[in-house]
């Protein structure tokens, strides 16, 4: 009986371990791979193998430095952005590790430069991790994600030969610089480097009392200022992490993170040597794993494990997110030079010369959700005067638009503003008819992003401006056989769109600061119209157009850490929209009142990712 509750106990905790560490809907990932080196505060299971043989089927279920079987922030990283954070080799009391297949170098007990041998056998050090991912036979992926965390354990050998303190520092960071700066050489191009967190704030420091804690704190300052100064002289770009301020945070509003002790150990002190390594759920305090912050001396417990992936989440969905406000301008601006096509047709269309006005209304929903996740709609309104003599037409218009959009994934929102002054001239013959257009739009935005940190959330707010500079032409030929009328139909739209950089009203490790954005879009659209006049005052007609943006989206993101003000500005991948796809309007033009009305929608097709919708009516009529 007694063997068959091991093995049991064995197969789910197995089975555990192999479940993905996130278990919900997240939008697609920007990252190839999500690849690790570190030390323990990131290792997924190097040891387990070894404590299995060890302990037996207990062995299966401990393995990791957090409140067992709970998962680390890798595993949660990767899970949500698609990658792999299971170890890439275990320890066997030998030198040399077994091969696995995950990608997740990292160890626990590891320094940066300087491999050892410790109580479970060999430790190889982050310079040792990367030397053995090459050697495997990987090459660094310009599209995966990298993350290099360590220090920690070198600042414990600090604290046990403290006359050394310099030379431990200055190895280790010097050592990690070199290892980012490999990276970098070989095509790395998102490298995630998070501080070291306020050693002083950890059980094992508070043991120390006041003293003890505030040599922590200075060990944690000197390594990050000296790390993260290095990198900035030698030009590197990475994605920065400030786990060290947020620790602070957690530790000064712990009920904000569902946090009740975040001075003592989840953990019993009776498990082997103390270590979380060996932690279960039989010598965890009751619901630990999730009111604890610390689950030993130093470690992390399974929530602030969960509480520091969404952290770095943020910080790399950040930027992406920001990035989505002038793609929504692109999107409202096109719907605006349809309008004006829209006007310049139906003045065509008009009987007599002389003076025309005209006001639109329009409804129009953005919806990407599966390619980037944002979702929204809003109106617009806009109103004209022109004027039509013989073949020539020519006008101006004012508008103004709001839209509400959802970043999606519970990532917050925006809304956008937009006031707009244009104009307009037309030539239409027996047969062909071209038409150009020139607009200004002021942007304004009120963005509110959502960072959710386990069950903390926070809202960081900013307000930029901008604008859209748009110019647009279209050409047609029709064919006419009575009542029916149709014809070749192309159009052209460039649009310049500026978006002001600015900083999010925080102070917080999650706050960012974001440059300006310059935009450039240029649609190109050729398709068939056709129109039938059922009577005097009803023409439907129909235009379906496929449409190309010979423009290429930015490959990059860019944001900077607000808590880390001496850090660069880093990128991430950009967010990609569907180049090629196609656009079907359909309306009807009639007499109401007196008054010239068309109503109808314009939606996109084939568009991957999303589409565009837009509904509208336009009165109109002669002075």
């Amino acid at each position: 009986m007694k063997t068959l509750f091991r093995r049991t106990l064995l197969s789910a905790a197995l089975a555990m371990v192999a479940m993905p560490a996130v278990a919900q809907t997240v939008p697609p990932s920007p990252f190839t791979r999500t690849i690790f080196f570190g030390d323990s505060l990131t290792d997924g299971g190097y040891f387990r193998p070894l404590l299995t043989q060890m302990l037996g089927p207990n062995g299966a279920i401990v393995g990791q430095f957090t409140t067992n079987p709970g998962y680390v922030w890798s595993q949660h990283l990767a899970s949500y952005y698609g990658g792999d954070a299971a170890p890439a080799w275990s320890g066997n009391n030998t030198a040399t590790p077994t091969p696995r297949s995950g990608d997740n170098w990292a160890v626990g007990g590891a320094r940066v430069g300087t491999s050892a041998v410790g109580g479970l056998g060999y430790t190889p050090s982050m310079t040792a991790q990367y030397q053995a991912y090459l050697a495997a036979g990987n090459t660094v992926d310009p599209g995966a994600l990298y993350t290099v965390w360590g220090g920690a354990n070198d600042l414990f050998a600090v604290q046990a030969n403290p006359a050394q303190a310099s030379a431990i520092i200055g190895g280790a960071v010097t050592a990690q610089i070199g290892m980012i700066g490999a990276l970098t050489q070989a095509g790395a191009q998102y490298i995630l480097v998070p501080n070291l967190p306020d050693l002083g704030l950890t059980p094992d420091a508070r043991a120390g009392g006041a003293l003890g804690m505030a040599q922590g704190t200075a060990l944690s300052t000197s390594y990050n200022n000296a790390l993260f100064s290095g990198i900035t002289a030698a030009n590197l770009r990475v994605i920065p992490l400030d786990t060290f301020h947020f620790l602070q945070e957690v530790v000064a509003s712990p009920a904000a993170f569902g946090l009740t002790n975040v001075t003592g150990k989840a953990c019993s002190t009776a498990v082997q040597g103390g270590s979380s390594l060996f932690c279960s759920p039989p010598s965890t305090a009751p619901g630990g794993a999730n009111s604890y912050l610390f689950a030993d001396g130093v470690h992390p417990t399974t929530a602030a494990h969960k509480a520091v992936a969404d952290f770095a989440i943020s910080v790399i969905d950040g930027p992406r997110l920001i990035s989505l406000l002038p793609q929504s301008a692109t999107t409202t601006g096109r719907a605006r030079a349809q309008m004006v096509d829209g006007v310049a047709s139906g003045m065509a269309a008009a009987e007599g010369d002389g003076m025309h006005w005209w006001a639109d209304l329009r409804g129009q929903q953005q919806r990407f959700v599966k390619s980037s996740g944002y979702d929204g709609m809003g109106g617009t309104g806009s109103f004209g005067i022109g004027w039509r003599s013989g073949n020539l037409m020519y006008g101006a218009f004012a508008g103004y638009g709001r839209q509400e959009i959802d970043f999606g994934y519970r990532r917050g929102d925006f809304r956008q503003t937009d006031a707009s002054v244009g104009g307009f001239v037309g030539w239409a013959g027996d047969s062909a008819w071209v038409n150009g257009q020139l607009s200004w739009t002021k942007l304004g935005y009120k963005v509110d992003r959502q960072v959710n940190l386990g069950p903390a959330t926070r809202i960081h707010s900013g307000s930029p401006d901008g604008d859209n500079l748009s110019a647009g032409a279209s050409a047609g030929w029709t064919f006419k056989h009575g009542a029916l009328e149709h014809g070749p139909v192309v159009a052209v739209l460039a649009q310049r769109i500026s978006v002001d950089g600015y900083a999010e009203n925080s102070v917080q490790s999650t706050a960012l600061a974001y440059p300006g954005q310059d935009i450039d879009s240029l649609i190109g659209s050729a398709g068939w119209q056709a129109s039938f006049a059922l009577n005097d005052h009803m023409t439907p007609y129909v235009r379906m157009t496929w449409d190309r943006e010979f423009e290429d989206a930015p490959a990059q993101a860019w944001a900077q850490s607000l808590s880390m003000p001496g850090t660069a500005p880093y990128a991430v991948p950009g967010v990609a929209f569907d180049d090629n796809y196609g656009t079907v309007g359909m309306g009807v033009r009639s007499k109401l009142f007196g008054m010239d009305v068309t109503t109808g929608a314009n939606v996109t097709v084939e568009q991957k990712g999303g589409s565009n919708t837009t509904f509208f009516v336009t009165f109109g009529g002669a002075f």
